[in-house]
């Protein structure tokens, strides 16, 4: 059966949501590349290849990317950290991608961004991905530089990048803010679909968040990906409800970022 794609690399692999789209991708690849430097399961087949690589070696990066039609970039620190540990995999490693996407002639990148990147905004503010952007920590920065590289990477070598500003990606939502910011495994299975195969995304920001009823972001400026989510937090939310309230005075608790508002100092 032909397929979109021959080879997709998938970094990051290792991870929750790396462990999801492990499966999924296959799909749309005839080859899904899965690396991490963490452990993973083995190979499963000749359609599913293994490849640890560590993003920040370039010379490493550069040979995952080999023979690679598409990049799904999960790969790098997924929580708040002081910055030096952000800084290898999340800033040097987004770079090395990037220059060996621009090397190998791969022209699809999706881009595992953050609702970080504004997550000092207020939670009774909507927004769109033409808002300014507010970091709420320096997972939140990295994120941000990311996006920069790629609209750098799209008008300088045409690499076109869909970058997707992930709210809560969990089985269900596990507190009142993901009422607002859960996105479930099946629509973010969905919403990478989008970001592969849509035609002429340029560089293109999308919220990764499911059709729950609350929410604090539109998308409206990425409609041309056809990203239509299917799920809603409401089935959980008498389940949330039921758990003790937030304190009105507890750090972050009125900011879209929670508690990455007030992660740190880490010196």
């Amino acid at each position: 059966m032909s397929k979109p794609f021959n080879r997709i690399l998938l970094t990051g692999a290792a991870g929750g949501l790396g462990q999801i789209l492990r499966e999924a991708l296959q799909a749309h690849a005839h080859i899904v590349r899965s690396s991490d430097i963490g452990a993973m399961t083995p190979s499963r087949g000749e359609h599913d290849e293994v490849m640890p690589c560590n993003l920040a070696d370039k010379a490493g990066v550069a040979a995952l990317c080999k023979d690679v039609d598409a990049i799904v970039h999960l790969g790098g620190v997924s929580v708040e950290r002081p910055f030096e540990e952000i800084l290898q995999a999340n800033i040097c490693g987004m770079f090395h991608v990037y220059e060996a996407a621009r090397q190998h002639g791969i022209k699809r990148v999706v881009f595992a961004s953050s609702n970080h990147v504004t997550g000092f905004y207020p939670q009774d503010v909507e927004l769109d991905v033409h808002a300014l952007r507010r970091p709420d920590g320096y997972y939140g920065l990295s994120k941000a530089y990311g996006e920069d590289m790629a609209t750098f990477y799209f008008h300088r070598y045409g690499i076109e990048t869909v970058s997707l500003r992930i709210g809560s990606s969990f089985p269900e939502p596990r507190n009142r803010r993901m009422l607002s910011t859960w996105l479930s495994y099946g629509d973010l299975e969905h919403l990478v679909a989008r970001a592969l195969l849509a035609d002429k995304v340029e560089h293109t920001v999308v919220y990764g968040v499911s059709a729950n009823r609350d929410l604090w972001w539109s998308n409206r400026h990425a409609a041309h990906l056809g990203y239509a989510p299917q799920d809603s937090s409401e089935l959980f939310r008498a389940k949330i409800e039921r758990l003790p309230a937030p304190a009105t005075d507890e750090p972050g608790s009125q900011l879209q970022g929670g508690p990455f508002t007030a992660a740190g100092p880490f010196d």
